[in-house]
């Protein structure tokens, strides 16, 4: 017999964002032409712009990581 298996979604914390109104609605139109939840249109957004940061910012945000990481 199989057993029942929840798969884990990814872990999310919780924050609060005050949006452009205009910059909500094309999110909303994305998210909806996408069929995908507004929170999962948001969270591709953002990682597709960290992951074509600039090289610059992408070097200080490695550097804060690396001292973040050092921390724990």
């Amino acid at each position: 017999m199989q057993k029942l298996k929840i798969p884990k979604n990814h872990s999310g914390i919780t924050k609060t964002l005050r949006l452009p109104e205009n910059l909500i609605n094309d999110i909303q139109i994305l998210a909806d032409l996408k069929n995908i939840s507004f929170n999962k249109a948001v969270v591709e957004l953002l990682d597709f712009s960290i992951k074509n940061l600039d090289d610059d910012d992408e070097k200080l945000i490695e550097k804060k990581r690396k001292e973040l990481n050092k921390n724990i």
